[in-house]
């Protein structure tokens, strides 16, 4: 395990980084406008499940398997920007949209958590503070370095759930009082879309030095 102090250290910023909204906070809300607080909840697992899938890579040794390469990093990138892209496009033309007397709790749900999984697994933010962030905190000199990469991993990842938990139940319960408005399928529509098409260009012309 990290020492006390490191592991101080390590929190702090990870809580000051989920602080600052990117793709992930982004894409939680605007789920959460549209299918308030329990699809909310259930993309906010979908991205977790991506940071854990990440933190598991890191832990095995991996981590140098993208950042080594600028090929590799790149089609990740630009494969999540063009995915959130389509996503926006597709909500900004009234596609993917349930009718308003259509129930499918269960399926969108599901389809909620996968597109949160995949959001996060081609988010550069996420695979630049797993991979090449995190190691920092990790004495290479101990004979089990993997379990202090395992433990501030999922430290991570649980402090994520919580922040990003919090957004999704705070942007769920304004949906629930605006969903009887007859407006509230406009701002669904245009809002939610342009937020995702902005995600995804923005996913495109990230960079990591532009975010330290």
């Amino acid at each position: 395990m990290p020492s006390s102090s490191t592991y101080a250290v390590f929190l702090a910023t990870a809580i000051v980084l989920l602080l600052v909204p990117g793709p992930a906070v982004l894409y939680v809300v605007t789920r959460s406008i549209e299918m308030g607080r329990s699809g909310g909840i259930a993309s906010v697992a979908g991205i977790t499940t991506g940071t854990v899938a990440y933190v598991v890579l890191a832990t095995a040794g991996l981590s140098s398997l993208i950042l080594a390469s600028t090929a590799a990093f790149d089609a990740v990138k630009y494969v999540g920007a063009a995915y959130l892209f389509v996503l926006g496009v597709r909500r900004l033309l009234g596609r993917g949209l349930e009718p308003p007397d259509q129930e499918a709790v269960p399926r969108t749900h599901r389809r909620a958590y996968t597109q949160g999984v995949f959001v996060n697994l081609t988010n550069p933010k996420t695979i630049v503070f797993v991979f090449a962030f995190l190691p920092q905190f990790v004495d290479p000199n101990t004979q089990h370095a993997w379990i202090q990469v395992l433990a501030l991993g999922l430290s991570f990842a649980l402090l994520g759930f919580l922040s990003d938990s919090m957004w999704a139940l705070a942007a769920g319960t304004v949906a629930d009082r605006l969903r009887g408005s007859t407006g509230i399928a406009r701002v669904q529509r245009w809002v939610g879309g342009s937020v995702l098409v902005g995600l995804g260009v923005l996913a495109a012309v990230w960079t990591p030095s532009r975010t330290r």
